[in-house]
């Protein structure tokens, strides 16, 4: 007796169509809900850390400028002593990190 193998046996028919009927009947989430759902958490983002705390204080920070025995060095833009110097040139200060 000849067996075609490639048909669909019927047990196994009869479990694919009761697992789609049980999917059809499930209390699945509308995709408008999941959409509008989205957009909400979305508009908590910019108040959120990376971390996922809420973050309700301002930074502070003291500016001090420039002493008269420092450079900004025109290539990395770091402030450094005037040790440091390696060459000026056409007004521009350069550290010795950057010319090393």
């Amino acid at each position: 007796m000849a067996t075609d193998y490639d048909e669909v046996r019927s047990d196994v028919k009869e479990s694919q169509d009761s697992s789609l009927q049980a999917l059809q009947s499930a209390n699945a989430p509308d995709a408008r809900s999941v959409v509008r759902e989205m957009d909400e958490t979305d508009a908590f983002d910019d108040a959120i850390s990376p971390g996922g705390e809420f973050v309700a204080e301002e930074l502070v920070v003291q500016v001090i400028p420039q002493a008269q025995d420092e450079f900004t060095c025109h290539s990395c833009f770091l402030v450094r002593h005037r040790s440091q110097v390696a060459r000026e040139k056409n007004s521009h200060t350069y550290c010795v990190d950057c010319e090393g």
